[in-house]
C-alpha cells in the first residue's frame, strides 16, 4: 500500500490558453413576463372606418319597377294614351284622304300601308293576350298544386301532372322527358310522390336552364357596376338585364311573357321584394360572401358590384318561384351564394381551359 495519489482514469481535457478572465462576456438581460408582448395589445383585425358597400343600383331598379304608379299617373298615362292616339289616327286619315284626292295612287299605298300597320297592331296585341293566358295558366296549376298537397288528393295532383304534360306537350326537346313520367307515374299511389316525380322528370332540366340564365344575369350586373363608372348607365344595364332574366323564366317555364305581361311579371317580382325587405338586405350579404370590410378596403365599385350582382340572384329566385309550375319538393331550392360564387367564376376564369 502506497500513499500516492490515484490517478483519474478517461481522458483529461486541458486549457490551451486561459483567456477566461479577459475575454468580456455579453451583459445579461433579464426579461420580466410583464415585459412580454399581450395578444390583448395587438391591433384588430379588420378594422375600417369606411361604409360597407351598398346596393344602390339594384335598390334604384326595384323603385323604378316595383312601385306601382298612383290612380292619377294612371289617369294621366291612359287619357294621354288615348289622346294621342286619336289625334294621329285622324292626322292619318286626313292626310290619305288629301293624298287620295291629290294623288290617288300614292293614297292607295298610303291606305295598304295603314291597313298592314294595323293587323300588325291586332297581331301583337293577340300576342300580348296569349302571353297573360299562358301566365294565368301556370298561375292556376301553382294553386292546383297547393291544394292538392294540403289536401293530400291523388285525383287533383293527377290533373296537375296532365295539366303540365299539356303545358309542355309543343316541346319537342322534352319528349323523353313526357315518356319517363308516363311510364313511372302508375307506380305513385299518393299526391306527394305523384308530384314529385313530375317535378323531377319535368322541372330538373329546366331549373338549371334558369339558373345559368340568373348566373349570366348575376354576372352581368357586377361587372357592369363594378367596371361603368358612369351614374345611370349601371342603373339602365341593371334594369335591361333584370328584365332579360324575368322575360327568360317565363320562356323556360312555358310562360312566353310579352312586352306588357314582362313588365308586369316584372313588377309582381320586385314588389314582392320590396315587401320582404330583401332588396334592402345588402350588408348580410357583404359579411357572408366577401368579408365585408376587407372587400370595402379594396374597391367600394367592386363591393357595390357584388351585391348588386347578388340581389339579382335573389330576383331571378323570386322570378323562378313565380314562373315555376310546382313548388320546390325533391329539388333543391337555388341559393344565393353558390349563385353568385358561379356567376363570378364564369367571369375570372377561362372557359377553354376547363
Amino acid at each position: 500500500m502506497t500513499d500516492a495519489p490515484k490517478r483519474p482514469r478517461g481522458p483529461v481535457l486541458m486549457p490551451l490558453d486561459d483567456d477566461t478572465g479577459t475575454r468580456p462576456r455579453p451583459p445579461r438581460t433579464e426579461t420580466r413576463a410583464d415585459d412580454a408582448p399581450s395578444p390583448a395589445d395587438a391591433p384588430a383585425i379588420d378594422i375600417s372606418d369606411a361604409p360597407l358597400p351598398q346596393p344602390r343600383t339594384m335598390q334604384m331598379v326595384a323603385r323604378l319597377v316595383g312601385r306601382p304608379p298612383s290612380r292619377l299617373t294612371r289617369l294621366f298615362i291612359n287619357a294621354g294614351a288615348a289622346l294621342f292616339t286619336f289625334l294621329l289616327g285622324v292626322m292619318a286619315l286626313d292626310f290619305i284622304d288629301g293624298l287620295m284626292t291629290r294623288y290617288p295612287l300614292l293614297g292607295w299605298i298610303a291606305v295598304t300601308l295603314f291597313a298592314v300597320f294595323t293587323i300588325a297592331a291586332l297581331g301583337m296585341a293577340l300576342r300580348e293576350w296569349r302571353a297573360w293566358r299562358r301566365m294565368a295558366r301556370i298561375d292556376a296549376l301553382q294553386r292546383q298544386a297547393g291544394a292538392a298537397l294540403a289536401a293530400e288528393s291523388l285525383d287533383q295532383a293527377k290533373a296537375v301532372a296532365d295539366g303540365l304534360v299539356a303545358l309542355y306537350a309543343k316541346r319537342p326537346e322534352m319528349e323523353w322527358q313526357r315518356q319517363r313520367l308516363a311510364d313511372r307515374r302508375a307506380e305513385t299511389f299518393d299526391a306527394q310522390a305523384l308530384l314529385t316525380l313530375t317535378e323531377t322528370e319535368l322541372l330538373a332540366g329546366l331549373d338549371q336552364q334558369a339558373r345559368r340564365e340568373i348566373e349570366a344575369a348575376a354576372r352581368t350586373v357586377a361587372a357592369t357596376t363594378a367596371l361603368v363608372p358612369l351614374a345611370l348607365a349601371d342603373v339602365a344595364a341593371a334594369l335591361a338585364a333584370n328584365l332579360r332574366m324575368i322575360r327568360r323564366m317565363a320562356e323556360i317555364y312555358g310562360g312566353r311573357a310579352g312586352a306588357v305581361g314582362g313588365w308586369r311579371l316584372a313588377r309582381t317580382v320586385m314588389t314582392h321584394l320590396i315587401a320582404t325587405g330583401a332588396v334592402a338586405a345588402g350588408d348580410d350579404l357583404i359579411h357572408t360572401m366577401a368579408g365585408g370590410g376587407i372587400l370595402a378596403k379594396l374597391s367600394r365599385r367592386f363591393g357595390e358590384g357584388l351585391v348588386n350582382g347578388a340581389l339579382t340572384a335573389r330576383v331571378g329566385i323570386a322570378a323562378m318561384e313565380v314562373c315555376r309550375p310546382l313548388p320546390f319538393l325533391s329539388q333543391p331550392r337555388p341559393k344565393v351564394g353558390n349563385l353568385v360564387s358561379r356567376a363570378l367564376t364564369g367571369l375570372f376564369s377561362n372557359d377553354d381551359a376547363r
